[in-house]
């Protein structure tokens, strides 16, 4: 279930007219978060961020499944998609099985260095030229306060990474 600060944050997002992938970004958040403090692991970045999704279609938010998923991972978005219309208490025995699954596996898949890597990957997939729309957009959409604290912490960035 996820925390009612996550729910808040989404249904703040939806408010403003964000995109849904920022309102599922929220719950991604908390999943990595969860990761972090050891309430639970997970095997990669990418099964953090595909537990948080699956949390944000049960929520309510509609995030649709990238044209390119598999049919496994089409199958399991429909299913999300069908729970948050029908909402019922999850099975105890089959909330805990996960839970004892997850304990299992270690915390280093929400790690800076481990989410790094994934990012990288997923963008490598994307066109320049997709990369850099999408950079113009976060652009046009932020106010100029933001704007300038986005420049300075790139620059307190570039700064670190030069000494380095």
């Amino acid at each position: 279930m996820p925390e009612a600060k996550t729910r808040k944050a989404a249904a703040r997002d939806k408010r403003q007219g964000k995109a849904p992938s920022t309102q599922a970004g929220e719950y991604v958040h908390e999943e990595i978060e969860h990761v972090r403090e050891g309430k639970h692991g997970a095997r990669s970045a990418k099964q953090a961020i595909a537990i948080g999704l699956s949390k944000a279609r049960r929520a309510g938010v509609k995030v649709p499944a990238k044209k390119s998923a598999s049919k496994a991972t089409r199958k399991k978005a429909a299913q999300d998609e069908r729970a948050a219309k029908h909402p019922h208490k999850t099975s105890a025995k089959r909330s805990r099985a996960t839970k004892t699954a997850l304990k299992r596996e270690g915390h280093s898949a929400a790690s800076h260095e481990s989410l790094a890597k994934q990012g990288k990957r997923a963008a490598a997939k994307r066109s320049s030229s997709s990369r850099s729309a999408a950079a113009k957009k976060g652009a046009r959409t932020k106010s100029a306060a933001q704007r300038s604290a986005a420049a300075k912490k790139a620059a307190k960035t570039r700064a670190a990474r030069r000494r380095a």
